[in-house]
């Protein structure tokens, strides 16, 4: 499938219905994070009431069907997440085009892989360099905004933006950020421009078999890095805090999400195996019963797949502690040799249909998850592959070199999960994304 051939034009609803839609506006109290060592927020907002019937799986209006009506079918998703989007220069260097950038250069290899995905989530570390500035590196970043385009382009439906890098380019960077995710049509969360923003998730919704399905999507970090997020607006960026979490999840549930995500910047650069925070917190959101899935970033490697107990109905709850690096100019050189690579994430959502007799169908559950060991090829221009796909090398990346980051991969990420192959396909259309209202 051609590039742009998934969405030239995905589908965003205007912000005046997306408001309508999202008006239930989740807050959560947001204090110390304890062990993360966050600093406190402000107070919550008093929450907004419920839009009776704004986003459930069936419309209030419809009749239960009896007994003698036709079963309804599973319905059956494919999310696709992948780690850290972190354009060092030489990163840029590489997708530099003329006067502006190409980033299509640097993820086309890859595009077999997420663009027939239902729903793709990135997460974006950096913001982007506001109006004016020029982009930067390493330690403050600041992306090009062709860097949100080239994301949508490849098939990418929303980002995570909840780093210790949020705040590299201050207020103005939070903000250039999200208008460049928005121009692209873009899904984001984990940052805000307003209060009303911040408590907000992030809504997909996917239409299959006649049928809605809707997925909320959460963001957090550990911190910025020391960078102060303005006093004024502690909301700005969304920190680490469980409880918060929690509630967060649940009022999202409870207002009609079918299924909750969860993005986490979390853990120890570097390191491997999940920090005791890492492992406290998921508990403590799979024994909510609120989160579906979480997905980890933040520390440049692989870590494991899990599955832990709890978990919305007690089915148990997956967890990603860290998908590694999606493109970056980090490996060996100058890090550790696991930094070269990560970690693709697939999972699959089914919602059940109703068989003859029942009243209703049952939730959406997370059946399975699996992952695709990646690289970033950075002698030959940042380009980023899906390492089955290269079982000869590249000119620049010999097939020991391949074969040796294949082990450390799958070393890293276990055997709760399945190692997957082949591309996800899409089930139907590309989802709408429900704009947050400012």
């Amino acid at each position: 499938m051609p590039r742009h051939a998934r969405d030239p034009h995905r589908p965003v609803l205007p912000v005046a219905v997306a408001g309508a839609l999202t008006g239930l506006v989740l807050v959560g109290s947001v204090g110390a994070a304890g062990a993360f060592g966050t600093t406190s927020r402000q107070a919550p907002l008093p929450p907004a009431p419920a839009v009776a019937g704004a986003y459930t799986s069936t419309p209030p209006s419809v009749p239960s069907p009896t007994a003698e009506s036709t079963p309804e079918p599973d319905v059956e998703l494919n999310v696709v997440a992948a780690g850290d989007v972190l354009p060092h220069m030489p990163v840029l260097r590489s997708a530099r085009d003329g006067e502006g950038y190409d980033f299509g250069r640097l993820l086309d290899p890859l595009d077999p892989w997420v663009e027939q995905a239902d729903l793709a989530l990135c997460h974006l570390e950096v913001p982007v360099a506001p109006q004016g500035s020029a982009p930067s590196g390493y330690p403050v970043f600041g992306a090009p905004a062709q860097l949100a385009g080239g994301l949508a382009d490849q098939g990418w439906d929303g980002c995570s933006t909840a780093s210790n890098h949020s705040v590299d380019r201050g207020w103005k960077g939070v903000g250039a950020t999200l208008d460049a995710l928005d121009a692209a049509g873009l899904g984001h969360v984990g940052t805000a421009r307003s209060a009303t923003e911040d408590a907000q998730p992030q809504l997909y919704r996917l239409e299959r078999a006649g049928r809605t399905v809707t997925v909320a999507h959460l963001a957090a970090t550990y911190g910025t890095n020391g960078m102060p997020v303005d006093a004024d607006k502690p909301w700005s960026v969304q920190l680490l805090d469980g409880d918060d979490l929690v509630r967060r999840a649940t009022g999202a549930r409870a207002a009609g999400a079918d299924v909750v995500l969860v993005s986490l910047h979390w853990g120890s650069e570097y390191r491997t195996a999940p920090t005791e925070g890492q492992r406290e917190l998921a508990q403590k959101l799979a024994e909510s019963g609120a989160v579906d899935l979480v997905i980890g970033h933040h520390a440049h490697v692989p870590q494991p797949v899990e599955h832990l107990a709890g978990g919305p109905g007690g089915h148990g709850m997956w967890v990603a502690y860290g998908l590694g690096n999606y493109v970056s100019n980090q490996d060996d050189a100058c890090c550790v040799a696991q930094t070269a690579s990560g970690l693709l994430l697939a999972a699959q959502i089914v919602l059940p249909g109703r068989g003859p007799g029942d009243a209703t169908a049952g939730p959406a559950r997370v059946t399975g998850v699996q992952w695709t060991p990646i690289t970033v090829d950075r002698q030959g221009g940042h380009r980023v592959h899906a390492l089955v796909d290269l079982p000869e090398g590249t000119a620049t990346l010999g097939a020991a070199e391949i074969a040796r980051r294949l082990e450390l991969v799958r070393a890293a990420a276990g055997d709760a999960a399945e190692e997957r192959t082949t591309p996800v396909l899409a089930t139907g259309p590309a989802p709408v994304v429900l704009p947050r209202t400012r």
